[in-house]
């Protein structure tokens, strides 16, 4: 979904340069340039965000906007903190993110996997038994935090359903994108060829497909009913 307002449109430009400057240095390797590039990808979303909705903005959009504020904070910790104090601070604000955009979603869960299309939500809950079982073993002492973390992460991506279906592609997007993370982190041998790259491709497109689900919500143009309708037929 393209802005309609100036300034929105503006940061988007900026957000879109600032995206393939940092997966092209993903692609190289990494280093400076992505480091630097990487905290400025959500204050520019987020911008967006702000300025394509209007005063009073209401839960939706409050939270998704904290959300990502919580996901810069995850974004700019391994810069900010050093050793492996920052792989955990990272994972406790994106927790914190998952937890937002739970909360974002949650009046929309009668038109969500929980009780439409069942047979999907199953695929939903096989994904995240699956990732969390293959990282049990080398998560060891961050066992627990990995099951919060994983048992959020699914509770999102299912809840992100029920808004529209770009919402729900970007929080199935997030789900590969934190479970390659997680692989990478916790299973020992594993190794995808340019996984920084592929790491922020599917995260950038995932936080960029929930505001733009978002977005579309709030213009009233989103394909299913509001949750008020939904309410109403059940």
């Amino acid at each position: 979904m393209l802005p309609r307002r100036s300034a929105a449109r503006r940061l988007a430009v900026a957000l879109a340069a600032v995206a393939l400057v940092h997966l092209g240095a993903q692609l190289a390797g990494g280093g400076v340039p992505a480091d630097i590039t990487q905290v400025l990808l959500m204050p520019l979303l987020a911008g967006v965000l702000w300025c394509e909705t209007s005063a009073p903005r209401g839960r939706l959009v409050t939270l998704v906007l904290v959300a990502l504020g919580l996901s810069w904070l995850g974004d700019s910790a391994p810069k900010l903190v050093s050793g492996d104090a920052s792989f955990l601070v990272m994972v406790g604000f994106f927790l914190l993110a998952q937890v937002a955009y739970i909360a974002a979603f949650l009046p929309y869960r009668a038109r969500s996997v929980l009780h439409v299309h069942r047979v999907r939500l199953v695929g939903y809950l096989a994904v995240v038994v699956v990732l969390v079982a293959v990282c049990a073993a080398g998560a060891a002492g961050m066992l627990v935090p990995v099951l919060l973390y994983g048992g959020c992460l699914g509770a999102m991506a299912v809840l992100s359903t029920g808004v529209n279906r770009l919402t729900a592609v970007g929080g199935a997007l997030f789900l590969v994108s934190d479970g390659l993370i997680a692989l990478g982190a916790f299973v020992p041998g594993f190794g995808l060829p340019l996984q920084g790259f592929w790491v922020m491709a599917t995260y950038l497109a995932a936080q960029a497909l929930l505001v733009a689900g978002v977005l579309l919500e709030q213009s009233g143009s989103s394909p299913t009913p509001r949750p008020t309708d939904a309410a109403r037929s059940a």
